[in-house]
C-alpha cells in the first residue's frame, strides 16, 4: 500500500515474456517480508471445471518460504484474504486454525484489512487507520477516469505498473 509507505509487488510489474512467471514469483517472495494473498478468485472455470489454484499456490510458496528459509525468511508475515471467513476450507483445509480474513468482495472492506494489517505489522504510528485509507481509496477510484483521460489512457487497459504509478502520482500531488 503504497499510502502507507510499502511498496506493492506483483508479477506483472514487469511485462518480458522471456521469463517465466512463476521465477519471477518466487523472486518477489524471496524478496518480500511482508506477502498479503487473497485466495477469494478460487473457483471453477473453463470447460471442464476445474479450479484455478495460482494464488494458493503462491501462498504456499510463501509459508514454504517462512517454514524452511534462511533467518531473514523466518521473519516473513503474511496476510490471508477470502470473500467468506471459513470458504477457504472447503477447498485448502490445512491451514485450517489460521487468522483468514473475510472482505466479502467488497473492495473498500479489502483495503481497510489490509492498511490494518499493514499498520499493525509494521508498527508505525503514522500510518492512518484502514477505513481512511479506504475512504481516500474510493476517492482516488471516483477521479481515476479523469486521471486516466489526461494522460490518454483508458482505465480497462492500465498495467499493474501503470496503476501504481499513477497511485503514486496522485498521493504526491496530494488530491482529496
Amino acid at each position: 500500500m503504497l499510502r502507507s509507505g510499502f511498496s506493492p509487488r506483483c508479477a506483472l510489474e514487469a511485462d518480458d515474456s522471456s521469463e517465466n512467471r512463476l521465477s519471477k514469483i518466487e523472486a518477489i517472495i524471496e524478496e518480500c517480508r511482508y506477502g498479503i494473498h487473497d485466495i477469494s478468485r478460487t473457483e471453477v472455470d473453463g470447460d471442464p471445471p476445474l479450479p484455478r489454484f495460482n494464488m494458493p499456490l503462491e501462498l504456499g510458496l510463501f509459508l514454504g518460504a517462512k517454514r524452511y528459509g534462511n533467518r531473514d525468511q523466518k521473519t516473513k508475515r503474511a496476510l490471508v484474504l477470502d470473500r467468506e471467513q471459513y470458504r477457504f476450507q472447503r477447498f485448502i483445509s490445512d491451514i485450517a486454525g489460521a487468522d483468514i480474513h473475510a472482505h466479502g468482495t467488497e473492495p473498500g472492506k479489502c483495503v481497510e484489512q489490509v492498511a490494518t494489517w499493514l499498520r499493525t505489522q509494521s508498527r508505525d504510528p503514522k500510518i492512518p487507520g484502514g477505513r481512511k485509507i479506504a475512504e481516500e481509496f474510493e476517492i482516488f477510484r471516483s477521479q481515476l477516469p479523469a486521471i486516466c483521460a489526461d494522460r490518454h489512457l483508458e482505465p480497462e487497459e492500465l498495467t499493474f505498473g501503470d496503476f501504481a504509478e499513477l497511485v503514486a502520482a496522485y498521493l504526491t500531488a496530494d488530491i482529496d
